[in-house]
């Protein structure tokens, strides 16, 4: 291929300005390339909320979008994953404490499945019976959650750091606390996966059944 073919396919990209669902203000992400609109599907962008907020002092907040729309020069986007970098948890390990975690799948009332991984750091060094003690008022406070809100509020609530508040403010009580963060969340499948997720299941079953009587 001769350098002004090379040259005209580069040309031909057109840029296109890749925006931040409603609950981060439509804010821009950056900007990415492609040679026709469709490239653009489900490709993702990583910022952080330190960039989103124009505050430093939040880089160490990892926020994954994936684009879902495209427009005539710009790409939309919905949220998919929270992270913290693994750098600001080792600084957060202390010798003689203990590092609780917990993965929870949970259901919002809008029925986003999304996994949230909360971890909580002790003051001093706990025992087994503590750290399930722990554990277990983590993950009662997620379900509780994440089943009385939308996925928008739940990430709104893990953004703005109100669901490591509780979780902190139960678990206390149990054990002395220094500090608990939620190292991720993460969007594992939209309503509608959901749903045919759930009427598979319910073809798999109902198989089952006939499978059951036809051998009876």
């Amino acid at each position: 291929m001769s350098d002004r073919s090379v040259s005209r396919q580069k040309q031909e990209k057109r840029w296109y300005t890749v925006i931040a669902p409603e609950q981060f203000d439509r804010a821009e992400l950056g900007e990415t390339p492609a040679d026709e609109p469709e490239q653009l599907y489900d490709r993702t962008l990583q910022t952080t909320l330190g960039e989103l907020q124009g505050d430093a002092s939040e880089n160490n907040t990892k926020l994954t979008f994936r684009i879902t729309d495209v427009g005539s020069d710009a790409a939309y986007t919905e949220f998919i994953k929270h992270e913290l970098t693994r750098d600001y948890l080792r600084s957060l390990v202390r010798r003689g404490s203990s590092k609780v975690e917990s993965f929870e799948t949970v259901l919002t009332s809008d029925d986003h499945r999304v996994q949230i991984q909360p971890v909580a750091f002790t003051t001093k060094k706990a025992d087994h019976s503590q750290e399930r003690a722990i554990r277990k008022t983590m993950t009662e406070i997620v379900r509780e959650t994440a089943r009385d809100r939308t996925f928008a509020d739940l990430v709104d609530g893990v953004v703005e750091g109100r669901l490591s508040s509780a979780i902190y403010s139960e678990a206390k009580q149990v054990y002395p606390l220094r500090r608990v963060e939620i190292q991720k969340l993460t969007l594992e499948a939209r309503p509608q996966e959901v749903a045919e997720e759930e009427a598979a299941s319910v073809d798999v079953d109902e198989e089952d059944v006939d499978v059951d009587e036809a051998e009876e």
